[in-house]
């Protein structure tokens, strides 16, 4: 029942923790009890508000705690040594921690390898010890020469010591782990003794050559790398190459050096690397092909630094193609090395079909339309050979919906299997799309996929939390603590929250249920905002697809703050329309007469005044939304995809949206003050109406078009079109509630008048001419809402009817098997429209159904 209170994780209860726990101690004295009151104090510590509350109460009576158990020589477990060592860290009292981890206590920390000497070293960082630093790196590389983290720390200590102008005491002891290195002269030495050492090693190690490029950077950016002669960058990376150029580890450890090349060496470094693979001619074939899988590694290696050193980007259309064409012809010669390979492996040629397809995408930026039906078939072609492959799926993904069509999407995502935290960290690819390319079902399905995550974890980390108590790995708590914040602060999971609500209101409001019940079986309420603004994570993975670009094409970290920033922008648009349409049932009219007095003090006027202040916030969103997309940016086309914000506001759905909020205001002062004196108010009412027939006729204009053209030979999609007629399903079924509150103002007003009529027996009571507005406003809609159905009717037949294996393939180089790929990628594309257009037309005319209902 102790571990169990841990999942409410409140004040009270972890107070309720303290207390079990010491009683349990008092009854049976087990380390453990005592332990669980100390983990309760800090865990009070980490949920306070109050930092200097933590650090004064809860802290410094969990470190008395444990010191009496110290003083008392009790302490018998890893993890209370480990307990001890968190507190002294989070109360930064950093020497008295290195003191605990040297002494008697830290011989305890064995269960993890160098679990002592990793903590002695993060101590001596946070002192700013940089001797002790630097001996004890130094002294681990001895017993490890392929360490890199203790490369990085002996690289960053000598310097420090070199900036400081530190000299070792004359009789004493360099520092208490021993000697410590202070100049370039003895890191260079250090480095030549490791690669000597790893020279007579039976098994080669990376490690020591990749430190001396290291060092070489760190002294280039010093200006005095010349008089050290440590060698040339270009040759150190060469004969790297040859060592290690078979292991697909070999790209990524010289990526990171290539900036130490000359722009003016790339193509004389590329040719040297090809020199030394085994290539040799067929008869088959004019290109030089390895004869086994190590010379088709080494060869790969030197494909994708060609193309991180920008050698492919330089080339025109037609040098791009014919590399397209020999990466391909050597990814099909590669398949013969994974004959054997098993359906979960991955093909050893793989990446020059990638390497290919990103060449394609090259072309396509540049306008050739050709190249995006290429490159899915190129994916299609690599995914029936490597079924596995995460790279190829999650590509697929991207160009799929960047043509709009979400239908092979689903398939492709549910296929990776994504696993546990990359709901969050990928889940954006399937639900940024799925609504707004009209896949309705797809997307209620995909977002409760989403949500059951989210809403799982709570429960998850409540148990992985009570498992760490119980088995002692207190110092896991904290990290799950983090781990629970930082899923429930998601910027996906308050995005796929907010879209499910909107989407389950248009799919079901005032269709099977009164937006009413909706609104109430949602639990919503327009005061209310349940997002954490301020605290809100971007925690999507955008380098989840692999990039051989160069640094000035890849995903900058100016590219992640402009995305965060438009990501939430747009969320806030969406949350404020959700809470501005969950306001519409609390004004519905009552029979009561109504007066401004009235409504002011039984606390009714508040309902609207909710209503104009969220309208007032929405106004200053839409206004940053469109100050943020007058900067023009331009993500990479494998970086975050846009929001749909551009979309919103260049198709009129946002200024339709806004103008019928805004007539939900004037209805409602209309509702308050009476039909009598209010001529103003009911022209202006009537202006609105006309407004907004006119808007969503314009909306409608921009939907208007083939969503698939053929043109030369060549398929080219218009995405635009589709999510433009999604806007408008929105916008429109937006305008349908907010018509029917005002049927349910006018509807009583009108029944009023009728029954002055019959009492005072006159034929000729005027009307006034707010009822004629409205009737006309709602068969124009009703007929604005059936011209659209026939256009989507259009737009089914003749995506029907659209033959595309009739299609002259432009490229007739392509091979036999490269065009039955096609075909197979264009049918796609055509059924996920076709679905798209079905599913929007079906639900237009369940509006349409709730359009004639609407009569006073």
């Amino acid at each position: 029942s102790v571990l169990s209170a841990i999942c409410f994780r409140n004040d009270e209860t972890l107070s309720y923790i303290f207390q079990a726990g010491m009683a349990l101690y008092k009854i049976v004295p087990k380390n453990p009890y005592y332990f669980w009151s100390v983990m309760s104090l800090i865990m009070q510590s980490i949920s306070a508000q109050d930092e200097n509350l933590s650090k004064t109460m809860f802290l410094p009576l969990a470190e008395r705690m444990v010191e009496k158990m110290v003083k008392e020589d009790k302490i018998e477990a890893e993890a209370e040594v480990e307990l001890y060592y968190m507190i002294l860290e989070r109360l930064e009292k950093y020497k008295e921690a290195l003191d605990v981890v040297r002494g008697k206590l830290g011989e305890k920390l064995t269960s993890e390898l160098q679990s002592r000497e990793n903590k002695c070293m993060a101590m001596y960082k946070k002192l700013c010890r940089w001797p002790e630093c630097n001996a004890l790196s130094r002294r681990l590389l001895l017993k490890n020469s392929d360490d890199w983290q203790f490369y990085i720390t002996y690289f960053d200590s000598v310097f420090q010591l070199i900036d400081e102008s530190w000299t070792p005491p004359p009789e004493e002891e360099h520092s208490l782990e021993g000697e410590v290195h202070y100049t370039v002269e003895q890191a260079v030495k250090f480095i030549e003794e490791r690669i000597t050492e790893e020279s007579k090693s039976s098994r080669p190690l990376r490690g020591p050559y990749l430190a001396k490029l290291e060092l070489i950077r760190r002294l280039r950016y010093r200006g005095c790398n010349d008089e050290y002669k440590l060698g040339d960058p270009e040759e150190l990376m060469f004969q790297y190459f040859k060592k290690f150029g078979d292991k697909p580890c070999c790209f990524t450890d010289l990526k990171v050096f290539v900036d130490l090349l000359p722009s003016s060496q790339y193509t004389k470094f590329i040719s040297q690397l090809l020199e030394v693979i085994p290539l040799s001619a067929t008869a088959e074939s004019e290109i030089a092909l390895p004869a086994d899988i190590k010379a088709l590694q080494q060869h790969l290696c030197v494909v994708q630094l060609s193309r991180l050193l920008g050698i492919y980007h330089a080339m025109d259309k037609k040098q791009k193609l014919t590399v397209v064409r020999e990466l391909m012809l050597r990814y099909r010669h590669g398949l013969e090395f994974g004959k054997s390979c098993l359906k979960t492996e991955l093909q050893f040629s793989d990446y020059y079909c990638l390497l290919a397809v990103h060449l394609l995408l090259d072309l396509w930026l540049e306008g050739e339309e050709s190249a995006v039906w290429q490159c899915l078939t190129l994916l299609e072609e690599g995914l029936s050979h490597s079924p596995s492959n995460a790279q190829f799926k999650l590509l697929l993904i991207r160009i799929y919906c960047r043509l709009g069509a979400f239908e092979p999407v689903a398939e492709l995502y549910s296929s990776l299997d994504a696993k546990h935290i990359q709901h969050d960290t990928i889940g954006y690819l399937l639900t940024r799309y799925a609504e707004s390319l009209g896949h309705y079902a797809a997307a209620s399905q995909s977002c409760n996929f989403a949500l059951r995550f989210f809403h799982s974890n709570q429960k998850d980390t409540s148990e992985y939390i009570i498992q760490a108590y119980k088995y002692g790995a207190f110092e896991k708590i904290p990290e799950f603590i983090a781990f629970r914040n930082r899923l429930n602060s998601s910027l996906h999971f308050a995005q796929v929250r907010t879209e499910r609500m909107l989407l389950d209101l248009l799919l079901e409001a005032n269709i099977s249920t009164s937006l009413e019940e909706s609104i109430k079986s949602m639990s919503l309420s327009p005061e209310e905002d349940d997002i954490p603004w301020k605290d809100l994570r971007d925690n999507r993975d955008l380098t989840v697809l692999f990039n051989w670009d160069p640094k000035d094409r890849d995903i900058s970290e100016e590219h992640r703050k402009l995305s965060l920033e438009e990501e939430t922008m747009w969320l806030r648009i969406r949350s404020l329309t959700l809470r501005l349409v969950s306001g519409l049932p609390t004004l519905s009219h009552t029979i009561q007469p109504k007066n401004s007095e009235k409504t002011a003090e039984n606390g009714v006027s508040s309902k609207i005044d909710t209503i104009r202040s969220l309208l007032q916030q929405l106004e200053a969103a839409v206004d940053s939304g469109k100050k943020f997309l007058e900067q023009k940016i331009q993500y990479p086309v494998l970086g975050p995809p846009p929001t749909r914000m551009a979309g919103f506001f260049s198709n009129g759905s946002c200024q339709c949206q806004t103008s019928l909020f805004y007539l939900v205001s004037d209805i409602y002062e209309l509702d308050t003050n009476g039909l009598e004196d209010s001529a103003e108010i009911q022209e202006r009412i009537g202006n609105s109406f006309k407004s907004l027939v006119d808007r969503l006729t314009d909306l409608f204009n921009k939907c208007k078009g083939d969503l698939i053209e053929v043109r030369d030979g060549t398929l080219k999609t218009h995405p635009n079109l589709l999510e433009n007629l999604v806007f408008f399903v929105e916008t429109i079924s937006i305008a349908l509630w907010v018509s029917s509150y005002c049927d349910s103002v006018l509807r009583p007003f009108k029944s009023n008048l009728q029954k002055k009529k019959k009492k005072k027996k006159e034929s000729s009571v005027a009307m006034p001419p707010v009822f004629t507005h409205f009737l006309d406003y709602v068969t124009e809609l009703q007929t604005l809402t059936s011209n659209v159905i026939d256009h989507i009717k259009g737009l089914e037949i003749i995506l029907t009817a659209l033959k595309l294996e009739d299609l002259s393939l432009k490229d007739t180089l392509l091979l036999q098997e490269e065009k039955k790929f096609t075909k197979t990628v264009q049918g796609k594309v055509q059924s996920s429209y076709h679905h798209s257009v079905q599913e929007i037309g079906e639900l237009l005319k369940k509006r349409l159904d709730t359009i004639k209902k609407l009569k006073i």
